[in-house]
């Protein structure tokens, strides 16, 4: 499986206005291992940047009047995407601005390009509705390091999305039982397995919910005559 970690930066917040993008970075993943292929473009968007952007992602108006067009690396760059499941945080807006890109030069929209595109905001919304799901906040949550990123950068990003994603992924592909897998495969499998890389989460209970469910071992213990077995368990724990 081939999947991309793409990213990019604006000169604002909407291409139907004329905002258009000064940088792409994209990261490569085949079978969820990176392999080093990448896409870094700088490029020149023919207008100013909005002071908020350039305030966000550092790229001043000079520095990218000397950079390339779109149009010029516009093949390669869709060359690279061809066919690979591409993976950005909040798609809908780098999607946005690359499809504007590409009916500039009247190109087909993204999504002929990639064979899947793949939000990582709306997966983050799944597994953690009603909490933050900015890129910032994932890599707080699931422990990835982002010290180093000051401003917003596309290929930085991009690197960042790759191990957040990894991190909500982890697990989905790694001990799914296959119909045609045989016990003896399945054994194998668990034993090269490293287990020591996932970590059991623990919720304590509160001392409400333990309140709450003391009173329901009364009531059952009561219901029985006093036969429950857990109560005789842990007087037997207690005595020993």
């Amino acid at each position: 499986m081939r999947q991309i970690f793409l990213d990019t930066e604006t000169t604002g917040l909407n291409p139907e206005s004329g905002d258009r993008v000064v940088e792409i970075g994209c990261i490569e993943m085949v079978n969820r291992r990176l392999t080093g292929g990448r896409r870094h473009l700088y490029l020149n968007p023919e207008r100013k940047c909005s002071e908020e952007a350039a305030r966000i992602h550092g790229l001043t108006d000079a520095f990218l009047a000397e950079q390339p067009k779109f149009a010029e690396l516009a093949e390669d760059l869709l060359e690279f995407l061809a066919g690979a499941e591409v993976i950005i945080h909040n798609a809908a807006f780098d999607v946005g601005f690359l499809n504007a890109e590409l009916k500039r030069l009247r190109r087909q929209p993204f999504h002929t390009v990639a064979a899947k595109v793949t939000d990582t905001l709306l997966m983050a919304r799944e597994m953690f509705p009603g909490k933050a799901n900015s890129l910032d906040a994932l890599c707080r949550r699931l422990e990835v390091d982002n010290a180093h990123r000051t401003l917003h950068g596309a290929l930085l990003d991009a690197e960042l999305l790759a191990e957040v994603y990894i991190r909500l992924t982890r697990g989905q592909d790694s001990l799914v039982i296959h119909d045609d897998d045989s016990p003896q495969d399945m054994a194998q499998a668990l034993q090269a397995r490293d287990l020591s890389q996932y970590t059991m989460t623990v919720i304590e209970a509160t001392a409400e919910e333990r309140l709450a469910h003391d009173a329901v071992l009364a009531e059952l213990d009561k219901a029985s005559g006093g036969k429950t077995v857990w109560r005789a368990l842990s007087s037997a724990s207690t005595m020993a």
